[in-house]
């Protein structure tokens, strides 16, 4: 991939419209942020380009507000957060266009940092509009897009607005984002040891594919084991199986070989609450039994999976083992979690689940990279291209023909 960062430009007197991922996690009120977790891993990024001496203007999404403004998913909070972390004032914006918001722009000096109102309170974000894209690009003198999480999306303020700008880069955490994510995907050190989790076989299948054909070993987890294991005509219970995608697993799991390996023992229940009472069941001579539920892998998966990952110098995981969330279905997840922190391996964590089971095993400071962009990471897992950093790639390739 050739792609600008921050680091090709001049930023000194410019006004930069940085693409950032403030899609944070809010109260039922919107106005109190449970996680600031993606404001954070932007800080780098924002600093760095505040003490070049640059005028920022952050520009995000937050939610799904259907193309028009709702106060419960007004970025204004994320302002306030923004500005304690900063140490400085942010000035909130009234919208993220219009004559008003070209004022507010007009009135800012090197340093300042203007946060735009959620870009989806406009139907021209998620249409990337090309008026509503011109519109943000008139904002600025240079764009910058660190929004990893939102790459996935062909929108106005991740493709659409690089054709209407001069000059356009990764940020820092774009960039490591890709660094790692290639890294996985492009001679990863060997044994390379890929962890699959969730709930169904047709949302993750380009990954299954794409990382069965250039890993070691690929452990499977989470409700999507099911389907594999109906497959082979073992008996699941209640748990839950695709049916219409029993043929591909089959398939799967001949192409795979010993390649692929499945849960050996599964916790069960026959309902998904904490005061369920639970069993351990092989599959085999303890068979899944209807009105039962398999929720986590049992304690022998995880020391077969515990072994595979010691032996591994490249670990991707995305997806977590079982129901994790609920305390008698978490350790399956957390035991793999502590695994990986505790393995010499280079560590990818794709986002989402395994990003939150993660740092429910408080072991995240041992990971080597923890993605932000859940879908954008699958999606870039599955070598699919990513609308917003294709737009970055033909930015550059502009730039060295002129």
């Amino acid at each position: 991939m050739s792609y600008r960062t921050i680091r090709d430009l001049d930023p000194r007197g410019n006004r930069v419209l940085l693409r950032v991922d403030f899609n944070v996690p809010l109260g039922a009120s919107g106005m109190t942020i449970t996680s600031d977790a993606r404001i954070r891993a932007a800080l780098p990024t924002m600093r760095a380009l505040i003490d070049a001496g640059a005028t920022l203007i952050l520009a995000s999404h937050l939610g799904r507000p259907q193309g028009k403004p709702n106060p419960k998913m007004s970025l204004k909070p994320i302002a306030k957060r923004l500005g304690e972390l900063l140490a400085k004032d942010v000035v909130m914006a009234s919208d993220c266009i219009g004559g008003e918001v070209v004022q507010q722009v007009q009135s800012l000096t090197p340093g300042d940092v203007l946060l735009l109102e959620n870009l989806r309170f406009h139907v021209g974000e998620e249409k990337n509009d090309p008026e509503f894209a011109r519109a943000l690009a008139s904002l600025c003198d240079i764009y910058v897009n660190d929004a990893f999480g939102a790459a996935h999306r062909a929108h106005a303020s991740t493709e659409g607005i690089v054709e209407h700008v001069s000059e356009a880069a990764a940020g820092l955490l774009m960039e490591r984002e890709i660094k790692y994510l290639s890294m996985a995907l492009r001679e990863p050190a060997r044994p390379y040891i890929s962890i699959i989790g969730g709930a169904k076989v047709s949302g993750k299948i380009d990954v299954i594919h794409n990382l069965l054909a250039i890993s070691d070993r690929v452990l499977l987890g989470g409700a999507m084991t099911y389907t594999f294991l109906k497959s082979q005509g073992l008996p699941v219970g209640d748990s839950l199986v695709e049916d219409e995608k029993l043929d591909l697993a089959a398939e799967l799991l001949v192409d795979a070989g010993n390649r692929l390996l499945l849960p050996q023992d599964h916790v069960v229940a026959p309902d998904l609450d904490a005061d369920a009472p639970i069993r351990t069941v092989d599959g085999v001579g303890q068979p899944i039994l209807d009105g039962w539920t398999a929720l986590d892998i049992g304690p022998k998966t995880i020391v077969a999976y515990r072994h595979e990952i010691a032996a591994g110098n490249m670990i991707v995981w995305n997806g977590p083992m079982g129901a994790f969330e609920i305390e008698p279905f978490a350790q399956g997840t957390i035991e793999v979690a502590k695994a990986v922190a505790a393995s010499e391996a280079t560590s990818i964590i794709g986002g989402g689940d395994s990003e939150k089971a993660i740092q429910i095993a408080g072991v995240a400071d041992s990971i080597t990279h923890i993605s932000s962009g859940g879908g954008a990471s699958l999606e870039f897992l599955a070598g699919k291209t990513l609308p917003g950093i294709e737009a970055l790639e033909a930015s550059a390739r502009s730039k060295q023909r002129s």
